[in-house]
């Protein structure tokens, strides 16, 4: 008979450990926080995201480290910068010269699935690791009856891809349960949409209207106080959406010169409508797995995140796209619910990045990050969904976009920091040899925005007088993080690089589309 001092807590009427949480990722593709309704959207409305955030939190400051897709996915699976791991634009693939959080999931037991995007290269050394099943779209993928990459081979399939996508991750929750009812599992669910070029479900052809989609207020704004650079990006609402992007021909009299404005309201309201209605799909998806989980009745002990690998441009200053440093394309949105922890209705307001995420997703299924991922560069934010607060935690985000003066877009090299009160820019323009980025070397130029006043960031006070004590103070905090990351500063054409992971022609060759139409 066992002695008192080796019973076990249960013996004594204690309760059972709470299991190890399930783990539900839901990522999307280029959904800008502001056309979710739980974060004010004036566009539209996102009721099953919206019970994510009543249910559970919204974070508020999420930001990504390099706003396009492929880095921005490299960075979220390893808790590291793109300089790290190797994969810093769409030229190049993920070569897993890092570990993955979902390899240490898989080593700490739990049941893993990938269903989705992976736009980290398809050649058999890039391809998804760390995953009991996976399927993924080649490349971009497309919309209707997608073509799907398995560890079998290739698949085809017929229907709607945010559909398929969601059909695909529920049956291997299903068939997870029953083969291993008591095993935690992690599930990967990465649509497509609402990527480029926008193709909504019928079901939703009725929403939006032309004409009934408000406008924001810098739609029509005059970028002549921004860098050079940024002028000079494809980014145009008026200029540079195609015909493609917004599915009709536009009216001969609006490509005069003289009316440019009349040509940015036209293209917007396409090009809003069917994003916004990509959008609808997606959400429509996040309820399916709302639901799923409480019929199941495990939606208690799994922690479920919907966010998305950036942020996006709107019309915002007159854009589209992602890229630059500004809030609507380096702002991720992010809904976090888990019932056992996280309050309901609660708000993270500390600032974030998309290299934490990994760590915390470890930390929840209660392994060491340090341990399971050498070198991971993130830190846990559980402790503040729950509500906690903590000293030290960083105020500010360093960020650096690396595909210089790309073919598709002529987005400027910069590289900047974003605290609380300010966003500092340092546009050095040079390609440094990054697949994918051009030789041209640019004029050196930079911005600052008081974020105190000037919000929305409208107001580039870099050369102001009264600001040179306040940028001298960021250029400084900006080496800082700098060298703490790893990272190093541009001191001319022949200043360090990575160790580029350049590809396979098959992969390049495989994303050529993806390339022509954003990432």
């Amino acid at each position: 008979m066992s002695s008192p001092s080796h019973a076990s807590p249960a013996a004594h009427g204690a309760p059972s450990p709470r299991p190890r949480p399930n783990i539900v990722f839901v990522m999307s593709d280029d959904h800008a926080a502001h056309a979710i309704s739980a974060y004010g959207s004036r566009v539209n409305s996102t009721p099953h995201m919206d019970r994510l955030a009543r249910e559970g939190a919204r974070l508020d400051a999420m930001y990504c480290t390099n706003s396009i897709c492929t880095p921005s996915r490299a960075s979220i699976l390893t808790g590291t910068y793109s300089h790290i791991n190797g994969a810093a634009t769409l030229y190049t693939e993920f070569d897993h010269r890092v570990p993955t959080v979902s390899e240490a999931l898989q080593s700490a037991g739990y049941a893993t699935a990938l269903f989705g995007k992976w736009h980290l290269g398809d050649s058999p050394s890039a391809l998804p690791r760390g995953f009991d099943a996976w399927r993924i779209l080649p490349g971009q993928g497309e919309y209707w009856d997608p073509r799907l990459l398995t560890p079998d081979g290739e698949e085809q399939h017929e229907g709607y891809v945010t559909d398929l996508l969601t059909d695909m991750a529920l049956d291997w929750i299903d068939e997870e349960r029953a083969q291993r009812p008591l095993a935690p599992f992690c599930l990967m669910l990465h649509h497509k949409a609402p990527h480029r070029p926008w193709i909504p479900h019928p079901r939703h052809a009725e929403l939006h209207p032309v004409g009934s989609i408000p406008e924001p207020d810098t739609l029509l704004e005059d970028l002549s106080t921004r860098s050079q650079a940024v002028q000079g990006a494809r980014m145009s609402i008026a200029d540079d959406l195609t015909r493609t992007d917004v599915k009709e021909d536009m009216p001969a009299e609006l490509r005069a010169d003289d009316r440019r404005e009349d040509r940015a309201r036209w293209n917007y309201q396409r090009y809003l409508r069917d994003y916004l209605q990509t959008v609808q799909a997606v959400d429509d998806s996040v309820g399916r797995v709302l639901d799923h989980l409480d019929q199941l009745g495990i939606a208690e002990d799994t922690l479920v995140v919907y966010t998305s690998d950036q942020g996006f441009f709107l019309g915002d200053h007159g854009l589209f796209d992602k890229r630059l440093m500004y809030d609507e394309s380096l702002q991720m949105p992010m809904l976090v619910r888990w019932p056992a922890e996280v309050p309901a209705g609660s708000r993270v307001t500390s600032m974030l990045r998309n290299v934490d995420i990994a760590a915390t997703l470890l930390d929840v299924a209660g392994v060491d990050p340090e341990q399971a991922m050498p070198g991971q560069q993130g830190r846990s934010f559980r402790p503040l969904l729950r509500g906690e607060e903590i000293e030290d935690w960083p105020r500010a985000v360093y960020y650096r976009y690396w595909e210089h003066d790309d073919p598709a877009h002529h987005a400027p090299a910069h590289y900047g920091i974003r605290t609380e009160d300010f966003a500092y820019i340092d546009y050095y323009g040079a390609g440094l040899g990054a697949p994918g980025a051009s030789d041209r070397i640019f004029e050196r130029e930079y911005e600052l925005y008081d974020l105190r006043t000037d919000p929305r960031e409208l107001r580039n006070v870099a050369g102001d007088p009264a600001y040179a004590g306040i940028r001298a103070d960021l250029a400084a905090q900006l080496a800082q993080m700098q060298a703490e990351v790893g990272d190093h500063p541009y001191t001319g054409p022949g200043s360090w690089r990575p160790d580029w992971n350049h590809g396979t022609a098959s992969a390049r060759d495989a994303d050529a589309e993806t390339r022509s139409t954003g990432d």
